[in-house]
């Protein structure tokens, strides 16, 4: 089996245009940067540490680190929302075996990733639960891949009001296309399912059941993605970075996880709760 470094490196070379003219590791033999940056990613350790292993000074490791980012955020594109008919056909089969909800195209939901304190708009980064942190609206698949992701709100924003400010609000409402499974946080909509509250009836309750056998998805995904990413994780500290740099290690870790899940690489490890 591939693994996760060598897949990498397929999508190292050419580098793009929009990266830095200074990146210095411009071929696939060149890899000590991107296996520092793999494993910052995974085990979320100290830069000195991580330095440390690979015989890097600290400051070179975090500018190795954000050109890596970067060069793989320009180069791997595997966050796509279904938009031709056989995709989204194919999605809402896989969510009605699932949760036997018809037109189902994913499943929403946001997670807090936490930061270190910005040095501008300090007050709007911090979340409910009393850290600074980026709030990330993401929706997910069966398959527990992203396919949608949003993460230029910070960690005081409601997600409804995240979710209503969002592009993928409005093209679900112009297009018509099928629906979303959300919790119980977000308004019902023709486009967007939300559990019933206090439910009575017999019908209610399996309405409730089927819509919860269908988003579970989401959660699971976050999950997956900080065990995977042990960096977005509260356990392991924060982000020590600008919030836009924190955006660029999320979305990474993101188009990462997807990457492995499309080459069968499987996350047999104990998956830690989402915070």
């Amino acid at each position: 089996m591939v693994s996760p470094g060598v897949m990498l490196l397929k999508t190292w070379m050419p580098l793009t245009p929009s990266e830095p003219a200074n990146l210095s590791l411009r071929t696939e033999c060149d890899s000590p940067a991107v296996l520092l940056t793999l494993r910052y990613l995974a085990k979320g350790d100290f830069f000195s540490e991580v330095g440390d292993i690979h015989g890097v000074s600290k400051s070179s490791m975090s500018r190795h680190l954000h050109d890596v980012v970067l060069a793989i955020n320009n180069r791997v594109d595997t966050i796509r929302f279904p938009e031709i008919d056989v995709e989204r056909r194919s999605t809402a089969t896989a969510f009605y075996r699932l949760s036997r909800i018809p037109r189902v195209l994913g499943a929403i939901d946001c997670t807090l990733i936490p930061i270190s304190t910005p040095t501008t708009h300090e007050a709007s980064y911090v979340c409910r639960k009393g850290y600074h942190a980026l709030n990330v609206q993401a929706v997910v698949d069966t398959k527990l891949r992203f396919i949608d992701a949003v993460l230029r709100w910070p960690g005081a924003t409601n997600d409804a009001t995240f979710f209503e400010m969002s592009g993928l609000k409005d093209y679900l409402e112009a297009n018509a296309v099928g629906v979303l499974l959300g919790d119980s946080g977000y308004a019902l909509r023709n486009y967007l399912l939300t559990p019933i509250l206090r439910p009575t009836a017999n019908a209610q309750v399996a309405y409730n059941d089927a819509h919860a056998r269908g988003r579970v998805v989401v959660e699971r995904a976050f999950g997956v993605l900080k065990s995977r990413f042990r960096c977005l994780h509260r356990s392991r500290g924060c982000l020590m970075f600008s919030p836009a740099k924190c955006q660029q290690i999320v979305i990474c870790c993101m188009k990462l996880h997807n990457l492995c899940i499309d080459n069968g690489l499987d996350f047999n490890e104990q998956v830690i709760q989402d915070d």
